[in-house]
């Protein structure tokens, strides 16, 4: 009897394409799902028959009592090497073994730059009106030479975003509580003395810290108020940093010039989220990993990953 793996949110489709599942073929039957499951009632349905689950990134989260429902599981793959929605311990308790795979910091860093340029010069809002036979231009973008980029964050994708800032020609600064002068000049950066200077400072401010006790709803509206009027925000990292009501409160008075944001409160977007319909803002769908390359990544290694397990050696166990 063959086993059964199902891949999560396969939404475009893609994972048996960009890797090669065969050396799992007479063992294992591979079933994706191309739509977001709600909630534990609904997993705990489709995964009933289910012996290995291979779950994007912090999608879906794995509790006690979703466990609890799924007797036949015995592999859970995340891609990736951190996931903070998964209860590692009741897994251990249900006698389920968890693995990672590598990911690529590259992707968010490319896409950090597309929501800042699109927002820079009204990109989506131009292209929007001259295939509606709009108007000839519309907007008045905004200079990124010579203007001062601040990154909360200076790990591995906020200083790739420096580097890139620097290559622009604006002047970088970079905060966050761990951030030392001496990784601050490694990076060529500025270390601007407080979280407050690089808000008030800052005429494009790129959030790029690990979500944490001390980083949840770490901008608030008393911190979004410190803005300029003309300072753009920029969010791939987690939603819970910024608190969420304060933004969309921020934009639809104009207190700043705009917001790119690839990460929300609740994921998959619901219809009618006021997200969708804010003005200033320009939003994507979580695609900050979303790229060919990260996706081979993931699922080639989630196909070794079973192999492993399946000859009793797993790799690159979780936690």
């Amino acid at each position: 009897m063959r086993l059964r793996c199902v891949v999560l949110d396969d939404f475009q489709q893609v994972a048996t394409e960009v890797a090669d599942w065969s050396p799992l073929r007479g063992e294992v039957e591979v079933v994706s799902l191309d739509t977001h499951l709600p909630d534990e009632d609904a997993l705990a349905e489709a995964l009933a028959g289910a012996d290995i689950v291979v779950t994007l990134r912090e999608r879906v989260a794995f509790p006690a009592s979703l466990f609890a429902r799924l007797p036949r599981l015995r592999l859970l793959v995340a891609s990736g090497m951190r996931n903070t929605v998964i209860d590692y311990a009741a897994a251990e308790a249900h006698g389920v073994t968890v693995c990672g795979t590598g990911s690529s910091s590259t992707p968010p860093v490319e896409l950090t730059w597309a929501l800042l340029l699109g927002l820079a010069r009204g990109l989506v809002e131009e292209s929007n009106g001259l295939r509606g036979d709009g108007p000839w231009q519309r907007t008045v973008g905004a200079d990124l030479h010579g203007r001062r980029l601040g990154l909360l964050g200076l790990g591995k994708i906020g200083s790739r975003v420096a580097q890139v800032g620097l290559a622009f020609g604006m002047e970088v600064s970079a905060w966050s509580r761990n951030l030392t002068r001496e990784r601050a000049e490694e990076v060529g950066v500025d270390l601007a003395p407080s979280l407050a200077d690089v808000l008030t400072r800052g005429d494009f401010v790129s959030v790029h810290l690990a979500l944490g006790d001390r980083s949840r709803g770490l901008l608030g509206a008393p911190e979004l108020a410190l803005l300029k009027p003309t300072a753009y925000l920029v969010n791939t990292s987690r939603a819970a940093i910024v608190d969420q009501d304060a933004l969309l409160a921020a934009l639809r008075e104009g207190r700043i010039a705009g917001a790119g944001v690839d990460v929300f409160d609740i994921e998959p977007l619901p219809a009618g989220h006021p997200m969708r319909t804010a003005p200033r803002l320009l939003a994507t769908p979580h695609l900050g990993y979303v790229t060919r390359g990260n996706y081979a990544t993931y699922y080639g290694q989630a196909v070794e990953a079973v192999q492993a397990y399946l000859a009793g050696t797993p790799v690159r166990l979780l936690p």
